[in-house]
């Protein structure tokens, strides 16, 4: 199994193909399959590292929010419950 690559690499990567190169070929070169190949260009396409970085910086931030929401409605049903 090969490393994660950084943003900055998948970002390269992306570019790479935009200029021409055979997705074969960058996905040989890179170690990677194709299938990942596709799922960062439909995910980073037209994105620049700091881009990047900031996405995954905001779907981490998502997915706190998301806990958190989760743990104030059980909060909220517990002390309802207790109230009646």
């Amino acid at each position: 199994m090969s490393k994660r690559k950084t943003e900055s690499q998948i970002v390269a990567i992306l570019k790479e193909a935009k200029v021409g190169m055979p997705i074969k070929d960058l996905c040989r070169k890179y170690g990677i399959d194709n299938s990942t190949f596709y799922k960062w260009r439909e995910k980073y396409g037209g994105m620049e590292a700091s881009d990047v970085c900031r996405l995954k910086e905001l779907e981490e931030e998502n997915r706190n929010l998301r806990m958190e929401k989760e743990i104030l409605k059980k909060a909220s049903a517990f002390f309802a419950k207790e109230m009646k």
